[in-house]
Formats: structure tokens, C-alpha cells, sequence
């Protein structure tokens, strides 16, 4: 079978790669060797897929079926491999074989194109919000422990993203001064840490049948749950931003969600401008205007 990367995946790892990167032209041999290595049988690519990795629906050779993710090393996919080790399925989805191959993670299979997103949204926030819940526990500690990007780390090295690019862009300055001074704020007294997913959206979460909804696809982070809980604020960014009452829309979700999770509402406000700016900004960068306007604007409400 051809292991050819769905374009969606192709123009998003384009966007971050470093000169002289070949992962691509490497993947369908890559994918090939995995899959001959564990005895699958594939069934197919999953499309569109996602934007940091390939993802191939594929069975045992007992007909269990399973999810054979590649990833390259900027995606960090050992660091996702830790984290799922560490919730164990607790909210998220199970790790099939703990390590065979770097860059290769075997999965249980999801439904995976039944996405929280498919629900009306309020009952989305809600089942989204309770699966996040069940993924804040403290990291690992103790000899061995997996060493796991910190928040302050993260948006450190995003930080001097957003600069750099804020200074060609005049418009964008007092966005991205506003996003600086609100993550200077929330570092300086932080509450006390927990293992993040670090990339939780409502299409993050599918329909299991362990569980009703896991969570797929971390980029995990240790820090506060507000961090995590903030990009699930701007989820269907694109309904809010056509909406008249999107601002107040926007304003009361933040409200909510901070009040479902006990979480600090103006720590989620902040959180939720500075990753919107540092989102709506990296669009910018890398020529994705429309996405970029609508993330400038929902940062603008806050």
C-alpha cells in the first residue's frame, strides 16, 4: 500500500521545517518498515489527518484494529508517548506497545471521525471540559521521571517568535505587547502544576469504547490547567467571529468553562489572549492571513 502524507499534513509540516529536513520524503519507507514490523494489515490513511503527523488505521494480526502514528522529532512524539503512558487511558487514549520505534506510536483505535466537535456546542464544551478534567494529574516525579517542557519554557520560546514577527508587522504590536505583559503576569505567581495536554481542542476528543470520549494527539506541557484550558475557549473561532454577540459570547465561555473546572477566570483570560496572539501571530508569519485576522480579532475581545 502507498503511505503517501494527506496534503493537509504536507503544507502544515512545509510551514516548520528546518532547511534540509526530509521526514517526508522519508515517511511512506518509514511507514512501510512499522507496519512490517509489527505484522499489520492496513486499512487506510486516515484523511485529511492531522498537522503534525501521519496517522494509518491498521489491525493486528489477530483483527484487534489499532492506530499507527508517525510523527517526526519536532513534534515530540516520545514526549507524547510519556504523557500517555502516564495517564494510562485515564481520559485519553491507550498506548498499545509502550516502545518499539522512535517517532512510531501504536494506539488503541478511536472512532476517529467522531469528534466532540459533531455535538451541539454547549454539550461539546461540557463533554470536552470533562475529559481535560481527567487529564490534569501531577506529572511524574522521582528517578526516571520523564522531563517535560514546562509552560514558562514553551511560551518562552514562543515569546521571542512573537517579537521577531511583531516588528514587521505594525498592526499586531499592541496585540503582542498585551499577550507579553499578561504571560509575565500569570508566570510570575503560578499556581501549583500539572501534566497539560498542551494542545486540547474539542477535535483533540473522540468517541472510545472504553470510554465515551478520550482524548488524542498532546503535545504535552507541565504547568497550570488554565494554560490548557485556554485554546478550548476559542474552539469554532470561525462561528464566533460571525456572530454579532461574539465578544460576549467569547467572554461568557470563559466565565463557564473557568467556573466548571475551578479555574482562576482572569488566569483563563490571559492565557486564552496570549495563545490566541501567538496563534493569530504564527499565521501571520507563515502567510495564513484569513486564520491569522480571525485570531487577532477574538484576541482584540479580551
Amino acid at each position: 500500500m502507498a503511505f503517501a502524507p494527506p496534503q493537509r499534513l504536507v503544507r502544515a509540516l512545509g510551514e516548520t521545517a528546518p532547511d534540509g529536513d526530509d521526514w517526508l520524503e522519508k515517511l511512506p519507507e518509514a511507514a512501510r518498515q512499522a507496519v512490517s514490523l509489527r505484522e499489520l494489515t492496513v486499512e487506510r490513511v486516515q484523511v485529511p489527518g492531522g498537522r503534525s503527523s501521519l496517522v494509518v488505521l491498521v489491525r493486528h494480526p489477530d483483527g484487534t484494529p489499532a492506530v499507527l502514528k508517525l510523527a517526526p522529532p519536532r513534534a515530540r512524539p516520545e514526549s507524547e508517548r510519556a504523557a500517555l503512558a502516564h495517564w494510562g487511558g485515564m481520559g485519553a487514549v491507550q498506548l498499545v506497545e509502550p516502545f518499539m520505534t522512535e517517532g512510531v506510536l501504536l494506539l488503541e483505535r478511536l472512532h476517529p471521525d467522531v469528534s466532540v466537535r459533531s455535538l451541539p456546542e454547549a454539550k461539546a464544551l461540557l463533554e470536552a471540559a470533562g475529559t481535560l478534567r481527567r487529564l490534569w494529574v501531577e506529572p511524574p516525579v522521582g528517578k526516571g521521571a520523564h522531563s517535560f517542557e514546562t509552560v514558562a519554557e514553551r511560551t518562552g520560546r514562543q515569546a521571542e517568535a512573537m517579537r521577531a514577527t511583531a516588528s514587521g508587522f505594525a498592526e499586531v504590536a499592541v496585540l503582542v505587547d498585551a499577550a507579553l505583559a499578561a504571560r509575565a503576569e500569570l508566570l510570575a505567581a503560578p499556581p501549583e502544576d500539572r501534566l497539560l495536554h498542551g494542545t486540547f481542542r474539542q477535535s483533540k476528543v473522540l468517541a472510545g469504547e472504553r470510554m465515551p470520549w478520550l482524548a488524542v494527539g498532546p503535545d504535552p506541557v507541565v504547568g497550570e490547567c488554565a494554560f490548557d484550558l485556554a485554546r478550548l475557549v476559542r474552539d469554532r473561532v470561525e462561528d464566533l467571529i460571525a456572530s454579532p454577540a461574539g465578544a460576549t459570547t467569547t467572554r461568557r465561555r470563559v466565565k463557564r468553562l473557568a467556573e466548571s473546572l475551578d479555574v482562576d477566570q482572569e488566569r483563563l483570560r490571559g492565557w486564552t489572549l496570549f495563545r490566541a496572539v501567538e496563534s493569530g501571530v504564527r499565521a501571520l508569519r507563515v502567510g495564513r492571513t484569513k486564520d491569522a485576522e480571525l485570531l487577532l480579532e477574538f484576541a482584540g475581545w479580551l
